[in-house]
């Protein structure tokens, strides 16, 4: 990633104030720096994930499927869980039952519902995902612990009062 001389978030809330929008020039910040470090850390995120042949969502299906109690959940439940529209979910798991990472079943309580499972190579590329991005991404950030800790706060709050949770 090319580094720029300036910060444009800071260049971006100059603009604003000199255009007399002195009152939305914080929030506009905010939320640029916000947008701004997603890019961030998708980048480094997928730099272990792809590898692996995985995307981020792909990642949190497995995840949630590995931290489940039977290792299988309908894919309504995957979708409410990760906030994502049914379509996307049934691409990723379209992904991963190619990849034999896991497997799909009717459901014996509905016959609507289909069930995703966990298969043991699925299992495997989730723990390798994790330690690789436990190791190269989640335990070094570029922050201090108090202020991951108050980041994460915040961004709760946010998330709360938009109704997240």
């Amino acid at each position: 990633m090319n580094r720029l001389p300036f910060d444009p978030v800071a260049e971006a809330r100059r603009n604003w104030e000199e255009r007399g929008w002195d009152e939305a020039a914080p929030g506009m910040a905010a939320v640029t720096s916000v947008m701004r470090v997603q890019q961030i850390l998708l980048a480094r995120v997928d730099a272990v994930l792809r590898p692996l042949g995985l995307s981020f969502a792909r990642y949190e299906v497995l995840m949630l499927l590995v931290f489940s109690r039977r290792g299988e959940l309908p894919m309504r439940v995957i979708g409410e869980r990760l906030q994502v529209h049914p379509t996307s979910i049934t691409n990723a798991v379209d992904r991963l039952e190619r990849e034999d990472l896991v497997r799909r079943r009717p459901h014996p309580g509905d016959r609507r519902a289909v069930l995703v499972g966990i298969t043991d190579p699925g299992r495997e590329v989730a723990a390798a995902a994790t330690e690789q991005l436990n190791e190269t991404v989640f335990t070094d950030l570029g922050l201090g612990l108090r202020e991951e800790r108050s980041l994460t706060g915040l961004l709760e709050h946010l998330r709360r009062r938009a109704g997240d949770f």
